[in-house]
């Protein structure tokens, strides 16, 4: 068991670094020069500077440095915690991580609630319908909602929530009131893929032997499927959670724009366009962090739900 522990430490470890290399190599690539979209940006004209004057631009901004040297430099601070100054707000990355992270770990952690909540209640309900028809008829509703785009029914529940009922605020970042809609949005898609393998895995498990045998002493359908079914049905779904982490991160991106909240999304989307690399690479970072955990959480919790996996690790 402790080696498992230590492998799948060591295997997030990689995953951290890899992510953070692989962000700093593509905006390194990029055809635009981080200091002329500063000086931009800032209302200075390029041509007019001498090479002294870039020189001491370059310097003043951290630029000076070959992409190796600025790479390790930026690595070495990022294992210690500092993550260096913003380029274009002029403030600690760190201070600007601290102010829209708890807003976006809000947003993500009631999406990811709510997605499980909405997948398992779904496939739980149809699974115990006895009408086939309805059944079937029912389970197409998933594909469905993972196919709507999630800027779409976030611009719908605007309309229809907010503006059309009066029901919730459309925007901002204040109140709970302000946090259903943005987190109800991110949920479908994540809650459609729940719903759709465990309609898959229900469908399996009522037909083990099992599932027969229970049956056959007389428990109801409803009784069967909260006693055995549901806990052989919901494992894999462990797997989703944590896959399904880094997909609710990247949807932040659209959700807080959609509804004008202020959080790493909406701070990534800003870095990116200005060429912002110390930025860019703390949300890589920080997201990155997140879905490793959860991750690494998600392999830890396995071997105590699955007892198979822990005996196949003693044999191994």
């Amino acid at each position: 068991m402790t080696r498992y522990i230590l492998g799948r430490i060591a295997q997030a470890f990689l995953v951290l670094w890899g992510a953070y290399t692989v962000a700093y190599l593509i905006l390194y690539l990029l055809p635009s020069d981080s200091l002329t979209i500063l000086l931009t940006a800032s209302g200075v004209e390029i041509d007019t500077l001498s090479k002294t004057d870039l020189a001491k631009a370059r310097h003043y901004y951290g630029l000076e440095h070959g992409a190796l040297d600025q790479y390790l430099r930026l690595l070495w601070g990022a294992l210690h915690g500092d993550f260096g100054v913003s380029l274009t707000k002029g403030v600690s990355v760190s201070s600007l991580l601290a102010q829209r992270f708890p807003h976006t770990l809000a947003l993500a952690a009631s999406a990811v609630t709510l997605s499980i909540l909405e997948g398992l209640g779904f496939a739980y309900l149809v699974a115990a319908l006895r009408w086939v028809r309805i059944r079937q008829a029912l389970q197409r509703l998933p594909a469905l909602a993972s196919s709507v785009p999630v800027f779409w029914s976030g611009l719908l529940a605007i309309q229809i929530f907010a503006f059309g009922l009066g029901w919730l605020p459309s925007s901002g970042n204040e109140g709970f009131a302000a946090l259903v809609l943005p987190a109800w949005t991110l949920s479908l898609p994540s809650a459609a893929i729940y719903a759709q393998v465990l309609l898959r895995k229900f469908s399996d498990v009522w037909k083990e032997p099992y599932i027969t045998t229970a049956r056959a002493k007389g428990l109801s359908r409803a009784q069967t499927q909260w006693r055995h079914a549901l806990r052989n049905a919901a494992l894999p779904m462990l797997t989703l959670v944590g896959l399904q982490v880094g997909n609710t991160v990247s949807g932040a991106v659209l959700v807080e724009t959609v509804f004008g909240r202020v959080g790493l999304g909406r701070l990534a989307q800003e870095a990116v366009l200005r060429q912002d690399v110390p930025v860019v690479l703390a949300v890589v970072a920080v997201s990155a962090a997140v879905f490793v955990l959860v991750n690494l959480l998600v392999d830890l919790l396995y071997p105590m739900l699955d007892p198979r996996i822990a005996r196949a690790q003693r044999v191994g």
